[in-house]
């Protein structure tokens, strides 16, 4: 997608919120662990910002091979496109919809 053009041509557009991708990362380095719902529901509560848009940052961030979840075994899990659609398909993220979602998130980069 592109927003806008310079005069070196396009400017590309992030498929997700950079502020947000800036306050996981942070987060993460910080504690130098996988972040887990409940550290991304603590910082969306102390920041103000809807949990559902930290959450759909970092499917992105993953569908991106940017990030990636790990279940609470260790084992990666793959996030896909049909994964983030279905968990989304009745509007906004709920807790109920990331009730499997026991392990955390960790940047690949």
């Amino acid at each position: 997608m592109v927003n806008s053009v310079s005069k070196e041509g396009p400017i590309p557009v992030p498929k997700w919120d950079v502020a947000l991708e800036a306050l996981v990362r942070e987060e993460y380095q910080k504690t130098g662990q996988a972040l887990r719902v409940d550290d991304l529901r603590r910082l969306a509560t102390e920041y103000a910002i809807r949990f559902d848009d930290m959450m759909v940052t970092l499917f992105e961030l993953c569908l991106h091979g940017e990030w990636q979840y790990r279940e609470a075994g260790g084992t990666p899990r793959e996030m896909t496109r049909e994964i983030f659609d279905e968990l989304t398909s009745g509007g906004r993220l709920k807790d109920r919809d990331l009730a499997g979602f026991d392990g955390g998130w960790s940047p690949l980069k």
